[in-house]
């Protein structure tokens, strides 16, 4: 009867450890999602100190982060109240258990139901499994802790890639990838659009070529390069590297077989070698000679300790045109079958580009090449030009054969060279 009067408070404290045990997940979690919110506003403001400066934003800054903070102090704080009232609650319930135990026990000791031995060793047990149930509680806390992290990790770790090896051949390409690139009746349209961003593009690239590729904004030149490494997933049927879909070619033989400078480089915290020598795997080129290709070979003697400079975070002590040169010496130190340079030039002067080119040309001569640019004076030497307007392949030839046509082309040509004269003069 004792052991039952001792068990009555159990419903209370079961239902106790699953409330608490609830709002303290629901609290967890939410504070987990503060603390990243803190920790992007504050990566946001040192990435961009530069901005916050120029702006002078500094104090706006700050007051945000202070928000930020606030609210996660906040968050804290509700967490700690209701551990606080969830220790206690638990003791309160194990103790009128207790009291309870207390007032029908001493009342049958004197009834001589039990005697004073047995009941004073009934109340040493009954001490004794107090704590394992206050231990309890305090565990559950932890578990709730820890699971409210855990799910959000879960979240990033469960995530499925869009893009991945779901129709990839193990064999496809095993051999070696020479370089040849087809495009055929290439109609692409990014989710969400209304209209495609590419509209039945077909042209095609022998191994060793260097394709050109010239158009105003939104065009779709980057769109068109991007669907090569599979960075955007082309349909089916449509991108072909010597005669295979690139759908068809395991992600990491694809990629590892091409070297890519996008619009905007991006540098890791680390030193200048070190983001060259990015993913150059075995007997890659050296990272001076790639530096030297692309052009960065007098910038790496000013710096204070050559290729060994740390760059920062996100190559924030280097120039736009120094950005854009890591970028473009990193691709090439791979010397990968296939190299594309999306616009990777447009922050370096003309002199600078022409030098750059100049040092390029035997690369390019050994690999296939696609270079997306504005400027003409980059594309000229391309065995094949296309002209991009709204998705379609509007013009396509030679550099002489374009100028002579009197298109957009040669409209693009006359304007720059206008444009050229206008700043020599």
């Amino acid at each position: 009867r004792l052991t039952l009067v001792a068990l009555v408070p159990l419903p209370f404290v079961s239902f106790a450890v699953w409330y608490f045990g609830d709002a303290i997940h629901k609290r967890s979690d939410a504070i987990q999602a503060q603390l990243a919110d803190v920790t992007a506003v504050t990566q946001e403001s040192l990435a961009g100190v530069r901005v916050v400066r120029a702006y002078r934003q500094e104090e706006a800054e700050i007051a945000r982060f202070r928000r930020s903070n606030a609210e996660l102090v906040a968050r804290n704080v509700g967490l700690a109240r209701l551990q606080g009232v969830f220790f206690p609650s638990l003791t309160l319930l194990l103790g009128a258990g207790a009291v309870l135990v207390l007032w029908f026990g001493s009342r049958a000791v004197i009834a001589q139901r039990i005697s004073l031995g047995e009941f004073v060793a009934f109340n040493s047990y009954l001490v004794m499994l107090s704590w394992p149930m206050i231990a309890f509680g305090w565990v559950t806390n932890i578990i709730q802790r820890g699971l409210a992290s855990w799910s959000r990790l879960l979240d990033v770790m469960d995530a499925v890639p869009a893009i991945r090896d779901v129709e990839a051949d193990p064999a496809a390409l095993a051999g070696g990838i020479a370089g040849a690139i087809d495009v055929r009746g290439l109609t692409f349209v990014h989710p969400g659009a209304t209209r495609p961003a590419l509209d039945d593009v077909t042209f095609r690239v022998e191994p060793g070529q260097t394709l050109a590729i010239v158009g105003g904004t939104g065009a779709g030149k980057s769109t068109l390069v991007s669907l090569i490494p599979r960075l955007l997933d082309p349909p089916p049927g449509t991108v072909f590297i010597d005669g295979v879909d690139v759908r068809r070619v395991p992600l990491a033989r694809l990629r590892g077989a091409i070297g890519m400078v996008t619009q905007e480089p991006f540098l890791f915290s680390d030193t200048l070698e070190a983001n060259i020598a990015f993913g150059v795997a075995g007997a890659g080129m050296s990272a001076a000679q790639a530096a030297a290709i692309a052009g960065l070979d007098t910038d790496v003697q000013a710096f204070p300790h050559g290729l060994q400079t740390s760059i920062g975070e996100r190559g924030i002590t280097l120039s736009g045109g120094q950005k854009q040169r890591t970028a473009l010496a990193r691709a090439v130190a791979r010397e990968p079958r296939i190299l594309i340079l999306d616009d990777a030039m447009s922050a370096v002067d003309t002199y600078t580009e022409e030098r750059i080119l100049g040092r390029l040309r035997d690369v390019m001569r050994a690999r296939t090449s696609i270079i997306v640019s504005h400027r003409i004076s980059t594309v000229r030497d391309a065995g094949l030009i296309l002209v991009l307007d709204a998705g379609r392949i509007v013009e396509r030839g030679t550099h002489a054969s374009l100028v002579a046509a009197g298109g957009i082309y040669a409209e693009m040509h006359r304007r720059q060279l206008l444009e050229a004269e206008l700043a020599a003069s």
